[in-house]
C-alpha cells in the first residue's frame, strides 16, 4: 500500500479544495484516482459510499477517510485543515462582499450562472462514478432502485439508504465472493 505523509495530504487536499467552488467532489476524484493515483476508481466510490451515509459533509468525510488511511490521525487532520484552509479564507472575503453587493442584478445574475456549473460537475462526477459500477452490472439495480427512491417516491436519505443497502449489500458480497 502506497503511504503519504500528513504534508503530502495536507499539499493533496490544499490544491483540492482550492480547484472547486461549490463542490470539490468532481475535482477530489480526478486528483485522487485519475491524476496522483492514491485511489483506485473502486476504493474511492467505496469510501465516498460510506462518507455519504455518516454525518457531515461527504467531501470533508471523504478527507478523513483517505488522510487516515495513507497516515493515521494526523493525516486525517491534515486532509480535512489543507481541505478547508484556503476556502474558507475565500469564502468570509467572498460574505463581506456579498453582504455590499448582493442587489446588483449582474451579481444576482453571476450566482445563477455559477450554479449551473455546480450541477454539471456533480452531474460530470456521478457518470464517471456510474461507469466504474458498471464493470458488475448487477449493481445497476441498486443505482436504479436509489434514482427511483429518491427522485419518483421522493424518500428522505434515511429511507433510501435503509431500502437500498440490503441490496447493495447482498451484491457486493455476490461481486467479491466471484
Amino acid at each position: 500500500m502506497k503511504t503519504l505523509t500528513p504534508l503530502e495530504l495536507f499539499i493533496s487536499f490544499s490544491k483540492i479544495g482550492m480547484s472547486g467552488f461549490g463542490g470539490v467532489l468532481p475535482w477530489a476524484r480526478r486528483t485522487l484516482v485519475e491524476r496522483d493515483k492514491i485511489l483506485t476508481s473502486e476504493e474511492f466510490n467505496a469510501m465516498l459510499g460510506i462518507c455519504q451515509i455518516v454525518p457531515g459533509p461527504n467531501i470533508v468525510n471523504l478527507g478523513i477517510c483517505v488522510g487516515s488511511k495513507f497516515a493515521g490521525v494526523p493525516g486525517a487532520f491534515a486532509a480535512v485543515l489543507g481541505l478547508m484552509l484556503g476556502p474558507v479564507a475565500i469564502l468570509l472575503m467572498l460574505a463581506v462582499l456579498y453582504e455590499h453587493y448582493s442587489y446588483m442584478p449582474i451579481v444576482q445574475g453571476m450566482l445563477r450562472g455559477v450554479s449551473a456549473i455546480g450541477v454539471g460537475l456533480i452531474a460530470s462526477t456521478g457518470f464517471k462514478m456510474l461507469r466504474s459500477e458498471l464493470k458488475y452490472p448487477p449493481m445497476l439495480a441498486v443505482v436504479i432502485l436509489v434514482i427511483l427512491s429518491a427522485t419518483y417516491f421522493k424518500f428522505g436519505l434515511g429511507w433510501v439508504v435503509l431500502l437500498s443497502s440490503p441490496l447493495a449489500i447482498l451484491l457486493a458480497w455476490k461481486k467479491v465472493k466471484k
